[in-house]
């Protein structure tokens, strides 16, 4: 009976080992999978000030946009757009036109190009992104809040994705002809309040309409 005993004591220490073997085999695979292999997504956050422009013959929005890949993989970003949500088909996305290195728009501001990047794991950026239109299609806001999403078409995907949404507050476009940053908050924070805006973006869009032209993303009011 003893060496039945010893033999079926050796067996369980044998499993017991397996099993601590195996445990350690798949931890192993799986640390190394979550380290260097697992696709994460990207994160971003809203953007608390913008630059706009809007005149008869081009419009340009610049966003100031952190983005942090939480997987081990880089991921490619091939487009960006940003698009007008819960407004008429007639408003289309505004395509990428730049990445700048600075929210303020001045002659040293960085220009590149819109260009294929990728954001490596584990790793956040800064982008200053900056959409925008030219003649003869015109994009004339109103002087109110649009729910906007700026949207990505990343490497390892075939349709586009929202990579944040906020409310831009286009009201704050008081000075819409000077290419200048503002503060993206429902509350005033200028010395001109929403009036200046409504009569500076009408009076754009009137310029637009005697040109011939349609603005985009607002109501045509009766003459």
């Amino acid at each position: 009976m003893v060496p039945l005993r010893i033999a079926a004591g050796q067996q369980t220490l044998f499993t017991s080992a397996a099993l601590v073997a195996a445990c350690a085999l798949a931890f192993t695979i799986v640390s190394f999978w979550w380290l260097h292999a697992r696709q994460g997504r990207l994160n971003a956050w809203e953007p608390l000030t913008f630059s706009g422009a809007v005149t008869p013959s081009q419009s340009r929005l610049r966003f100031p946009v952190v983005v942090y890949n939480t997987g081990a993989k880089p991921i490619i970003v091939r487009d960006l757009r940003l698009s007008f949500l819960d407004e008429p088909m007639a408003t289309m996305p505004l395509p990428w036109t730049s990445l700048r290195s600075h929210l303020r728009p001045e002659q040293d501001d960085g220009l590149k190009m819109p260009a294929v990047f990728a954001v490596s794991g584990r790793t956040a950026l800064q982008l200053f992104i900056e959409f925008g239109t030219s003649k003869p299609r015109y994009l004339v806001p109103e002087a109110r809040t649009y729910r906007v999403s700026i949207e990505v078409l990343l490497g390892h995907k075939t349709e586009w994705c929202p990579l944040v949404t906020f409310a831009w507050h286009a009201e704050r476009l008081n000075h819409p002809t000077q290419y200048i940053a503002y503060r993206n908050s429902g509350e005033s924070v200028e010395s001109e309040g929403p009036d200046k805006a409504v009569a500076s973006l009408d009076a754009v869009a009137t310029m637009v309409v005697e040109e011939g032209g349609t603005p985009e993303g607002r109501t045509l009011k009766a003459p």
